[in-house]
């Protein structure tokens, strides 16, 4: 079975940092909500997401504490070692499969609703102005900053005790860290406000904690909110500096989500719209990183990494709508190297001949969808 040279990148094994994932497609996390169902959000996680493929299979978003926002809603949570025997169940049905289990690291600020405790939810600057869900917020002291601080990196250690192979600590849509550095959440007058470097100086400490604890031989990855898509949200010059100290602190990847932050935000939707970002940043900075957003099909995928926008790509709905979607772009372009669960593969061979016939008969019909060249003779 030979491979078509066009799609190879696509199922190209990717550096992540020290590690090597087998493919160039990145399940994201998703908020679902299904924390309270545990063994059943374990097993979906184990059968569905595992088995699809892919070459990363990120946790939902796990809570840090158990005052973070939402917590007992969450699928992961890493607050004891309780939490470890868990996940590690988790790492190891996603190892069975050959991909790399991730582990985002979340706190939500006052960017959700505070379901989790009576505590009053925290902010860069107590203001609610653009919050999403307008609530009573506390500006956070320097307790607050040390003792998120200290629970990231308590996560983290947890996360390397569990198995897992990347972090992925969430500084985007208008979560805790991110509230640090937009100007629209950050009106602090201290030195956690002001300047970009003022501004990082938050998140960076929180990274540069946990890069410290996690091994050098596993990856650490950072998500964040390119844009705000809102007047006197993040500047680009902004976003240049933030990627390159990230990068400097340690950083193996950054995922260049955008938006989210503020509910006056007018992005500007379209396919593959949030790619120019991490395009910008991939070759402003020399980060590797992961785009995500409005991509839908395989050939999209290719697109963006055959012409350097990412290294990786990140896919959330389709997923959700097909869980096989990696498994069924492999048999498409007739890629041999995927590789499929051993109990797959009489439903690989198969799933690769027809698809096979399928090309083959979509290409006739364009074929014949041409219209008819005409040929100019010269005048008698």
């Amino acid at each position: 079975m030979s491979r078509n040279p066009r799609y190879d990148i696509l199922f190209e094994p990717v550096r992540i940092g020290p590690k090597t994932a087998k493919n160039r497609f990145y399940q994201v996390p998703h908020c679902t909500g299904m924390g309270f169902d545990l063994p059943h959000s374990v097993a979906r996680l184990r059968e569905i997401k595992a088995e699809g493929g892919w070459g990363v299979v990120n946790t939902e978003y796990c809570s840090l504490h158990w005052s973070s926002e939402d917590a007992p809603y969450r699928l992961c949570a890493l607050w004891d070692e309780n939490d470890v025997r868990i996940q590690s169940m988790t790492v190891e049905k996603i190892h069975g499969f050959g991909a790399l289990a991730g582990v985002e690291l979340w706190h939500g600020g006052n960017h959700a609703p505070n379901r989790a405790s009576r505590e009053t939810p925290l902010s860069p600057s107590g203001s609610t102005q653009h919050a999403v869900f307008p609530q009573q917020t506390r500006a956070m002291d320097r307790e607050d900053i040390r003792n998120l601080r200290r629970w990231q990196v308590d996560a983290a250690k947890r996360a390397m005790r569990a198995g897992f192979d990347i972090v992925y600590c969430y500084a985007g849509h208008g979560y805790l860290p991110f509230q640090f550095i937009t100007r629209r959440w950050n009106q602090r007058s201290d030195e956690y406000g002001g300047s970009i470097e003022n501004r990082m100086r938050f998140p960076l400490a929180v990274f540069s904690a946990c890069r410290k604890q996690f091994p050098s031989d596993k990856p650490i990855a950072v998500r964040i909110s390119a844009a705000d898509w809102a007047p006197g949200g993040l500047s680009g010059e902004d976003l240049v500096a933030l990627t390159r100290m990230l990068k400097d602190a340690g950083c193996d990847l950054v995922d260049c989500s955008t938006g989210q932050t503020v509910p006056q935000q007018r992005p500007v939707y379209g396919r593959m719209y949030q790619a120019p970002f991490a395009d910008w940043v991939r070759n402003e900075t020399g980060i590797a990183t992961m785009t995500v957003g409005a991509i839908t099909t395989a050939d999209q995928v290719n697109t963006l990494l055959a012409s350097g926008k990412a290294d990786i790509v990140a896919l959330g709905r389709p997923h959700l709508a097909d869980p096989y979607f990696t498994l069924q772009a492999s048999a498409w372009y007739q890629d041999a190297g995927q590789h499929w669960p051993p109990q797959y593969l009489p439903g690989r061979d198969q799933a690769y001949r027809n698809a096979a016939r399928e090309r083959a008969e979509f290409t006739e019909l364009r074929l014949k969808a041409r219209p008819a060249s005409h040929e100019v003779k010269d005048a008698p």
